[in-house]
């Protein structure tokens, strides 16, 4: 057994889904805060919110980004990591979906799907800097996606079609991937349906096109799992050297005679598969902490709070505790050690070799 490895680190919270324009959740200082007094040891900061943070500005200055840290501390907390989901997703888009994530890009580019691109692209390449200056090890994002309005083939694909896809999105990453390099940075890619990166098949597509970049790495999120009936707990003995950051979210899949897995345009509220609070879904989490410790991880247990039911700031407090029961706290010994043993020549003589 092996004793002593680095333990995971928790709980902490993503902040995308509760600033807004009031208080506490209306800059850095007041949500940190806010959260720390809830029971979160970090906070996991979204990069294209200007109420956390300036990221061309924590690319370029160490000052600020110390300012951030110090900010964070004071209030109790640190940061786990930074999020490009909305950039990520912007680097990648087939047309049929650029009216949807114009919204994304700045207004002065709406509309303008190459210039969107190239900014995109230079969002994540200041997000390594700004990680690196923070002294973070590891990057949260979204693939972005050519080959989703071909998920589910009918019309049959044409031949090469996927294949085609992922080349282009192993070219538009690639370079990313070599900046991350560069800073010493882990990207993790939030494997989630809507984006090319939706599963393990997709992220070895995706691999095999960027040449195995050790850069390229996993936000591994069970509810996303979940509701494509996946085994989520296998995904990680399969993947557990690419698994570098860790959203503890649930979800729940109840499919019926009228609706499945895909939902039936239904609203999140009156579908199947939905997310919800933690401990009020159907995610093995024992499992989940009890696989990724036994695998060395020592990332944060990151809370996204995503639920049609409860309020935010409920599902927050709640969710801090949760976490903080699942954390396992790791031997400094073999629990076997009390035998003994281990002398090269008491090994000969239990052999008979003496």
């Amino acid at each position: 057994m092996t004793v002593g490895r680095q333990a995971m680190r928790g709980p902490a919270i993503f902040l995308a889904q509760f600033m807004g324009d009031t208080a506490p959740f209306d800059t850095l200082g007041n949500a940190a805060r806010w959260m720390a007094e809830a029971g979160y040891k970090g906070v996991q900061v979204p990069t294209r919110d200007a109420r956390c943070m300036d990221l061309a500005l924590a690319a370029e200055s160490q000052s600020y980004c110390d300012e951030l840290i110090g900010r964070c501390r004071d209030a109790g907390v640190e940061i786990t990591e930074l999020s490009t989901h909305l950039q990520g997703q912007l680097v990648a888009v087939h047309p049929a979906y650029d009216q949807a994530f114009d919204i994304f890009a700045p207004v002065e580019l709406r509309g303008k799907p190459a210039e969107r691109q190239a900014w995109a692209v230079e969002q994540l390449k200041l997000a390594a800097k700004a990680s690196r200056r923070l002294g973070l090890s590891a990057h949260a994002t979204f693939s972005g996606a050519f080959a989703w309005p071909f998920v589910y083939p009918w019309p049959q694909r044409p031949a090469g079609l996927v294949e085609e896809a992922f080349a282009e999105l192993g070219k538009r990453w690639r370079p990313i991937l070599d900046a991350f390099e560069e800073e010493g940075v882990d990207l993790c890619f939030e494997l989630h349906p809507g984006e090319d990166l939706h599963d393990g098949l997709t992220f070895e597509r995706f691999l095999d096109k960027v040449d195995g970049h050790k850069r390229a790495n996993i936000l591994y999120d069970p509810s996303h799992f979940m509701l494509q009936a996946m085994d989520y707990l296998q995904f990680i003995d399969i993947y557990h050297e690419r698994i570098r950051m860790f959203h503890v979210k649930d979800a729940e899949l109840n499919p019926t005679g009228r609706a499945g897995v895909y939902g039936g345009y239904a609203d999140w509220i009156d579908r199947p598969g939905r997310f919800r609070s933690l401990g009020d879904g159907q995610v093995d989490f024992t499992g989940i902490f009890s696989r990724l410790t036994q695998y060395g991880y020592s990332g944060w247990a990151v809370l996204e709070w995503e639920c049609c039911l409860k309020h935010p700031e409920d599902g927050a407090r709640e969710g801090a505790a949760f976490i903080e029961a699942h954390m396992i706290r790791q031997p400094e010994r073999a629990f076997d050690d009390f035998a003994g043993g281990g002398d090269p020549a008491d090994n000969r003589r239990w052999l008979g070799l003496t």
